[in-house]
């Protein structure tokens, strides 16, 4: 496989693989959603995070709403989202998601947020209360949540399982050796823990009809073994949606790349993935975690529940 040498620190990015390209934004959907946010003064995760899917999501009337804010209370290696103290709460936020999402007509909408250490709660009301607005005005429309940990409290987890969301994302963005470095303020066995409970709840309440999903970023040091381990982690923890992309440096301030993994290894591993039990692998070097987010909701649950418990 070609190996693509990585950005030293503090050096200027070098020019990324052809694998790499995406499509530039500027279509006329692209045009009329950036003015639907900006209407409703939304953020979304897929300009905060300076996602390389913009143009072709937005173009095609999809986006990722990020609630509770722009700015984040934890400085992770990789994020390009603001970190600092942030606002008051929003507690008119989800009325105003939720009107967005009716005046989009998604299928599939997919909430994420910034961390919100600060709040007792994290900010799992606002979660729940986005979810239960959405339903009210589209009763029809799946809704992915994509949360932060919650300092591994059970509470604000609960309180957001409990609002009904369709499918569970908590990304584990990288292999257990690399945290301290990439996600200092988190913990690897917090990320397995609130997968397993997600997944417990869903057995109990749900019949197993709520998905469970993570998500790995690639490029970042870890080595191959080390991937397939938190593969096996996350499938024995009980999640059923697993998605892998490249990491992609946002600023010369942030961790450098140190691998572009090719598209050749990004298939073996959805190979491997879907061999150890997942129900859906979305694998690539442009994957984030809400690309193709509706079609995988909609392969995993024709797939059926395939994953056994370690």
């Amino acid at each position: 496989m070609p190996v693509v040498p990585p950005e030293a620190p503090g050096a200027p990015l070098r020019g990324k693989p052809a694998w790499l390209r995406a499509k530039a934004p500027g279509g006329p959907n692209y045009v009329r959603l950036t003015n639907l946010m900006r209407g409703l003064d939304l953020h979304t995760v897929c300009e905060e995070a300076h996602c390389p899917n913009i143009g072709e999501c937005w173009e095609s009337g999809t986006a990722t709403f990020m609630i509770l804010g722009d700015v984040c209370t934890r400085r992770c290696g990789f994020c390009a989202v603001k970190t600092g103290r942030p606002g008051a709460l929003d507690l008119g936020e989800p009325e105003r998601v939720a009107d967005a999402v009716e005046r989009m007509g998604l299928a599939h909408a997919v909430i994420t947020s910034v961390n919100r250490d600060e709040l007792p709660d994290g900010g799992a009301a606002i979660f729940a209360e986005t979810i239960r607005a959405i339903r009210r005005r589209m009763p029809n429309t799946s809704i992915e949540v994509l949360i932060p940990d919650f300092l591994g409290k059970e509470g604000p987890l609960t309180l957001v399982l409990e609002a009904g969301p369709d499918i569970l994302n908590h990304n584990t963005e990288t292999v257990p050796r690399l945290y301290r470095e990439v996600r200092p303020s988190a913990r690897y066995e917090r990320t397995l823990t609130l997968l397993e409970r997600a997944r417990r709840w869903s057995d109990t309440r749900t019949g197993g009809r709520m998905l469970v999903k993570s998500g790995v970023m690639l490029g970042l040091g870890e080595t191959p073994e080390e991937i397939r381990q938190t593969m096996r982690d996350l499938v024995a923890h009980g999640c059923h949606v697993l998605t892998l992309g490249q990491y992609l440096r946002p600023t010369l301030q942030h961790l450098p790349v140190k691998r572009y993994v090719p598209p050749a290894e990004f298939e073996a591993y959805r190979i491997e993935g879907l061999a150890m039990g997942f129900r859906h692998v979305e694998s690539g070097p442009l994957v984030r975690s809400s690309y193709h987010a509706r079609e995988q909701v909609v392969d995993a649950r024709a797939s059926g529940d395939t994953i056994t418990h370690g």
